[in-house]
């Protein structure tokens, strides 16, 4: 599979002020502070104006390269008990990253929501084309959960699941065929080619159970284990890269 990833080459100069406020280190005010300061270089020299035109790999703050300047990719162990909206009260998944990330622009985004009971691996992206490749249905990129639920199966789950045939309450079309593989009689792997609200819960609910713990373990073929990141941890990683991980063929 192909993917076209945000260019390099497509970045060009701008300001420096606003260039630092994108990247979230701070207001322009700030920037004219820190110029005075003499803590921003740009090409190994002490700059004087705020809106000199630099590209960000120009540029040092406190003799630091700037964080993650062409774009921020995350895969990330979310937590349970964490929530992925920023409107939400509580804790957020972003309390386990630098702050400064929170106010980067174009802004943070998790691609795919979980909810705050659910843990597992999540991907973050400021990159809009990468969040619509990994999400949309048609690009057949699968996501697989473990489950674990208050009553023991009824043996029917797979071939339901299975039918495309599933209705949630409220919907009036079907669910995708999913793949249910039973680990025990109260703890099943399931595997989704489509993304709805609270879906893995509706459709246990919906023939009767009740899932009381939930984990995402892969999207596509990434798997949460072959990260080696432990719950509220983070890697980052490019779009490309993060691709070649996700679409991988499995050995047959």
């Amino acid at each position: 599979m192909q993917f076209k990833a945000r260019e390099v080459k497509q970045i060009k100069a701008e300001r420096l002020d606003k260039l630092l406020a994108n990247l979230g280190y701070g207001a322009r005010k700030d920037v004219r502070a820190w110029i005075n300061e003499g803590i921003v270089s740009v090409d190994g020299s002490m700059t004087t104006s705020p809106a000199q035109k630099v590209t960000a790999d120009q540029v040092l703050l406190e003799g630091k390269a700037l964080d993650h300047p062409f774009g921020l990719t995350i895969i990330y162990h979310k937590p349970a008990g964490s929530v992925c909206s920023r409107k939400e009260g509580g804790r957020l998944i972003y309390d386990d990253f630098p702050a400064r990330w929170l106010d980067r622009k174009p802004p943070l985004s998790s691609v795919g929501r979980l909810d705050k009971d659910t843990a597992g691996l999540l991907i973050l992206t400021d990159d809009g084309q990468l969040n619509h490749r990994i999400t949309s249905p048609k690009q057949h990129i699968s996501k697989t959960y473990l489950a674990t639920l208050a009553e023991p199966l009824s043996g029917k789950e797979k071939n339901i699941f299975a039918s495309g045939k599933l209705l949630l309450e409220g919907e009036e079309k079907a669910c995708l065929p999913a793949e249910l593989q039973m680990l025990d009689n109260q703890q099943v792997s399931l595997i989704l080619h489509e993304g709805r609200y609270h879906q893995v819960r509706r459709m246990f609910a919906a023939v009767g159970n009740h899932v009381t713990a939930l984990c995402r373990t892969h999207i596509g073929a990434l798997s949460l284990q072959q990260t080696g990141l432990a719950a509220g941890e983070y890697t980052t990683c490019s779009p490309q890269a993060l691709m070649a991980l996700i679409c991988a063929k499995t050995p047959e």
